[in-house]
């Protein structure tokens, strides 16, 4: 098994998951109560772990798991240069759609 993922929020664990199984990539949920021993263990040792059930599938799932990211990043209208956070389709400026995301 090998480590892919891990972050305090536990429902960005819990997507990254999704996403990985929806791709057929089994997971596995560690830490998943650990938050709990906060006090007992140092912060980032009781944060949610999402481990990889098979290694050879790493490459592929960190890919899935950048573009992940890519998609959750804000982006810069090519009509005015304005930046527009992620959650936006549209230019709040000037109404433009947003770009497509480039296929790696």
């Amino acid at each position: 098994m090998k480590l892919i993922y891990t972050h305090e929020n536990r429902l960005l664990v819990e997507l990254a998951k999704s996403r990985l199984e929806v791709a057929g990539i089994p997971v596995k949920l560690k830490n998943e109560f650990a938050q709990g021993a906060s006090g007992e263990l140092a912060p980032n040792q009781a944060w949610p772990e999402l481990w990889l059930e098979r290694e050879r599938d790493y490459e592929r799932a960190h890919q899935l798991l950048q573009d992940t990211e890519a998609e959750q990043e804000g982006w810069s209208c090519p009509g005015c240069s304005e930046e527009n956070g992620a959650a936006f389709d549209y230019c709040w400026q000037c109404g433009k759609s947003r770009p497509a995301i480039k296929d790696s």
